[in-house]
């Protein structure tokens, strides 16, 4: 018996040697098989999960039997506690780069549990009883940056912790801005405005920060936030300005105005207004800085983080779905899977090499799946280009690089950036550098490297495919060729984009600048390594779009011959979407939606290691 059981998006076989055992078992062991596909991402060691039944929706009840609720071959969802009822529960410890895109694309909304509020409030004791006690403490009661050594008198601290949010927004003539307090390091943030989702993120993110309790804000203030995020009131926060280092102060500035009632908002009821409307509007009122709170909300690297975030799970995504976009063009190339024998893997075992084999192995011909093209016209080569010979090794590389850059991400979602940090346990604040945002920026350059590749090998693989010279394929893929013109633009298309990629993948963090009269004298450029990124991923995903394309249409010229049934599954996929060229037309909507399709991750494989790597075509009632 086998049940397929979906957690976090991704479908699991699970093999059920002993069928009388409980549901509980059923999630448990599909938790563990997850696990080992996914080692970076943080798992409780005492999961706590309800499964669904997705032909109808059933809720199962965790201690009955599998046999006596499901049959050989059912669809169950599992779902984690923290993801029940529509909410996640944020503590500052166990957030994934996963939960973070989910709470962006709005699936969720967001909740404290009790022992979090506890935390919040023992450390903003600790910042009352320095106030009271008229201690000096950094960030409390005095002036920022070059001016640290500044006290500022305790009936000024409100307005100390307000306008310091103004001044790091727009830099507007105020009270401070003449005045010792204003550190010369506060700039404007420029450049359009962060699109909805990715501001959910950023403030998700900012919420799950503090949440961990080191920060000293007040609990009405957190409150507020998260009443802010459930309602999708969303500050405008410009995509440009940071340099990664106080943290990401300039867009967390424009963050917490729209949440003073300053500045501009945008809501699903009212479109883009002024904050305070926008806040009124859903019966919300405008936070009230106190003291420390100010700062606390804009010291550290949410703006990087939540971007990178995106970046590596749609760099995820896509590298999965390169596989088996690849082994269609090794098909329609009539290339070998000797290449890809276990053994070859086994003495040069890196784990995303030995796992994009085993993707390939169980796509192409072979005695589960034969082709008839394989079977039809045998191979007649020595040994395939390095294209298509060495995927497991180039793919496999991206794939490794991903999950050392998801760890990074993961670890930096649930740390403390804030500066200086409450320790309540001890009664004391300390000054560090958390907020500096080299750990981020470094993964999110090596990202940009290691994902570029999959778009690189990808763009010679459509090269082989268009060009007669090597391979036996119509020239560009079409007939009438001179009359049309077929492929050939398309790929002059990924050309460019693998080429802008180049640059892109230069690294930011290499690069340095002193601000604040070099008081903040070595700074990460966090910021721009996590938006080039996400540009280098989305090029990425555009060139696969254009090879999946060029492959289905490959295929074409091999009927009635067919392919493996998981890849014939592939090219059925597409063809709901994009019909054959018979003759030239506009393909840049034809890219587009081959681009949705990796988007919306349709082109994928099961991350089980043990179960038959087939494209994901989810049951319909599971596809959310």
């Amino acid at each position: 018996m086998r049940v397929s059981v979906c957690v976090r998006g991704d479908w699991l076989v699970v093999p059920c040697g002993d069928p009388s055992k409980s549901m509980r078992w059923l999630g448990l062991e599909a938790l563990r098989r997850y696990a080992r596909a996914h080692p970076s991402e943080v798992l409780s060691s005492q999961p706590s999960f309800v499964l669904k039944r997705c032909v109808d929706g059933g809720l199962l009840d965790v201690e009955d039997s599998i046999s006596s609720v499901l049959s050989d071959n059912d669809f169950v969802k599992l779902r984690r506690s923290t993801e029940v009822g529509n909410y996640i529960s944020l503590d500052g410890n166990s957030l994934t780069t996963a939960d973070l895109v989910s709470l962006g694309k709005g699936h969720y909304k967001i909740k404290l549990s009790s022992e979090t509020e506890e935390c919040v409030n023992k450390a903003r004791d600790v910042i009352e009883k320095i106030i009271s006690e008229n201690a000096v403490v950094y960030g409390v009661n005095t002036g920022f940056g070059k001016f640290a050594r500044s006290v500022v008198a305790k009936d000024q601290l409100k307005e100390l912790q307000e306008n310091l949010i103004r001044s790091t927004c727009a830099g507007k003539k105020s009270f401070l801005e003449s005045s010792l307090f204003l550190s010369s390091s506060l700039f404007a943030g420029v450049g359009a405005a962060l699109i909805p989702e990715r501001t959910r993120m950023l403030l998700a993110l900012r919420i799950n920060t503090l949440a961990k309790g080191y920060s000293g804000v007040s609990l009405e203030t957190l409150q507020k936030m998260l009443s802010a995020f459930n309602a999708s009131c969303l500050s405008w926060v410009p995509e440009k300005g940071t340099v990664g280092a106080s943290g990401d102060l300039a867009p967390l500035a424009h963050l917490a105005l729209g949440l003073m009632g300053e500045g501009q908002m945008w809501s699903p009821n009212t479109g883009w207004t002024d904050a305070r409307t926008v806040l009124e509007g859903h019966g919300l009122t405008p936070i009230s800085l106190k003291p420390k709170e100010g700062l606390a909300l804009i010291n550290g690297t949410q703006m990087m983080s939540s971007l990178g975030a995106e970046a590596v799970e749609r760099a995820e995504a896509i590298a999965r779905q390169a596989d088996v976009i690849a082994a269609l063009t090794l098909e329609v190339l009539r290339g070998t899977n000797k290449a890809f024998d276990n053994d070859i893997h086994a003495v040069r075992p890196h784990a995303g090499q030995i796992l994009v084999a085993q993707r390939f192995r169980a796509l192409l011909h072979s005695d589960i799946f034969p082709s008839a093209i394989a079977e039809e016209k045998p191979y007649d080569r020595v040994q395939d280009a390095y294209t298509l010979r060495c995927c497991p090794q180039v793919h496999g590389v991206a794939n490794d690089t991903i999950a050392f850059v998801k760890k990074i991400l993961n670890t930096e979602l649930n740390s403390s950036t804030d500066n200086p940090l409450v320790f309540a346990e001890r009664g004391i604040t300390i000054s560090g550098g958390n907020f500096h945002g080299e750990y981020p920026a470094k993964a999110l350059d090596f990202l940009s490297i290691g994902v570029h590749e999959l778009a690189s090998i990808s763009e010679r693989r459509i090269e082989r495919m268009c060009n007669p010279s090597l391979s036996d394929l119509p020239a560009f893929l079409v007939k009438e060729g001179g009359f049309n013109s077929g492929f050939m633009i398309a790929h002059c298309t990924a050309a460019a984009l693998v080429s802008e990629n180049k640059v892109l993948c230069h690294p930011a963090s290499v690069d340095s600048l002193s601000t604040s009269a070099a008081t903040e004298d070595h700074v990460s450029m966090g910021g721009w390594a996590a938006r080039k990124a996400l540009r280098v991923v989305e090029h990425v995903e555009q060139v696969l779009a254009i090879e999946l394309l060029a492959a289905c249409q490959a295929l074409e010229f091999f009927r009635p011959l067919g392919t493996t049934a998981p890849l014939e599954r592939v090219y059925e996929l597409l063809r709901t979407v994009v019909r054959p060229w018979d003759k030239d037309r506009v393909m840049s909507s034809d890219i587009e939606v081959a681009h949705k399709l990796l988007l919306e991750e349709k082109v994928r494989v099961s991350p089980d290691a043990a179960a038959m790597f087939l494209p994901a075509l989810s049951p319909a009632c599971c596809s959310s």
